[in-house]
């Protein structure tokens, strides 16, 4: 009951909080067909301080955009799947600089591409420095569990030598996923329910909806490059369905009022509602960088400013070494937090003690996390937070 109450109050407190000028600047970006719409959230380490829903859930019904809509939130579960191996470590249970193949034994007798033994650890699976092989093709397809997955990871080539460079690797997150179910004994999204989305109150967050959850489900979109309109695109086959695996790489569906409550958990230090999740050790590596002086992230192109240098990995996210232009220049430096594929973004600031949550469900970005709807929204919010 006492979680009840409280996911009450803050709720309540955020429907009736805006901060001047984050609507114009999401309206805006609907009016120019970046977005059907979008909702955003703003909180500090105890209250909601902004919660607004702009635009259209679905154009072709006018459905507007609501503050419970639901959305593929991708891979904004990593950090999720960061948070549940950092639980097991504070339980006792496993360490994260232990070998993958203590847990799963089929890995100990992986190769490097120099035919050295892997060795991988849970941290490099959870950075993207393990060099892991993907799983590809049909039989990825056919999985119904992450148990039919490791076969697949281990049968595909290593990519390049463990922590040798950093490479977005979509299989070390599920593999660490995997992991949680076996020092568990239970499957990942019965963990994650009990250990994390109870407690927090975050209602709506699952890896498959209910039909009442799906009634709720944003329509994605794709700009059309000739008409410059908004396509309606079908959801992803592999998220979502009971006969899929609950995958710690991207499978989760949230609100972004269920989304802020993790958040406020991270800017309290691993704690939320006089209930603990995390210890301050494994919230130091789930948001400091693990991965030394590798350049990393979604910015290491000449498009997007070569800015590898400016962040580093912490388990499942993305740390900020160095604030830059656009999307980045608000943050401070220790900001931390993750992207998804259609455009959700959550970022924790530690420092301002601020953390920023967008909810839109846009296919074609060229790159989310540098889109121009997230610089508006986290401009606009810092601008008016910056007021006295």
């Amino acid at each position: 009951m006492l979680v009840a109450s409280s996911v009450t109050a803050f709720s309540s407190l955020a429907m009736g909080a805006t901060l001047p000028g984050v609507g114009a600047a999401m309206k805006a970006a609907v009016s120019s067909r970046e977005i059907s719409g979008a909702v955003t959230v703003v909180v500090t380490k105890d209250k909601f301080v902004h919660m607004e829903a702009t635009g259209q859930a679905d154009i072709a019904t006018k459905k507007p955009m609501a503050a419970d809509t639901l959305f593929w939130i991708a891979s904004m579960t990593k950090p999720v799947t960061g948070v549940a191996i950092l639980m097991l470590q504070d339980d006792g249970r496993l360490d994260v600089a232990d070998p993958v193949a203590k847990y799963i034994p089929e890995f100990a007798n992986l190769k490097t591409p120099s035919g050295k033994p892997a060795n991988l650890t849970i941290s490099q699976i959870l950075t993207h420095t393990s060099g892991l092989g993907e799983a590809a093709g049909p039989a990825a397809q056919k999985a119904k569990t992450l148990l039919d997955l490791v076969p697949l990871w281990l049968s595909a080539p290593m990519q390049y030598e463990p922590g040798a460079q950093w490479r977005y690797t979509q299989s070390g997150i599920n593999a660490a996923a995997r992991i949680v179910e076996i020092v568990s004994g239970m499957s990942f999204d019965t963990f994650l329910q009990g250990r994390l989305f109870d407690p927090l109150g975050m209602v709506s967050t699952t890896f498959y909806p209910t039909a009442e959850q799906r009634s709720r489900l944003v329509t994605a979109y794709a700009r059309n490059k000739d008409t410059g309109l908004l396509d309606p695109v079908p959801p992803r086959p592999e998220f979502g369905p009971r006969n899929r695996p609950p995958q710690g790489n991207g499978g989760l569906y949230s609100t972004a009022r269920d989304y802020a409550r993790f958040c406020q958990m991270l800017l309290n230090g691993g704690k939320l509602d006089d209930l603990h999740f995390l210890t301050e050790k494994s919230m130091k590596i789930l948001s400091s960088v693990q991965t030394g002086n590798l350049p990393t992230g979604f910015f290491q192109t000449d498009t997007f400013g070569q800015r590898g240098a400016n962040y580093g990995w912490g388990l499942g996210t993305c740390v900020l070494r160095q604030p830059h232009a656009g999307v980045a220049e608000m943050l401070s430096t220790g900001s931390y937090g993750h992207g998804g594929a259609w455009g959700t973004q959550a970022w924790i600031d530690p420092v301002k003690g601020v953390a920023y949550v967008l909810m839109v469900q846009r296919s074609n970005f060229p790159n989310s996390d540098a889109s121009d709807v997230r610089k508006a929204f986290q401009q606009a919010a810092a601008r008016a937070l910056a007021q006295p």
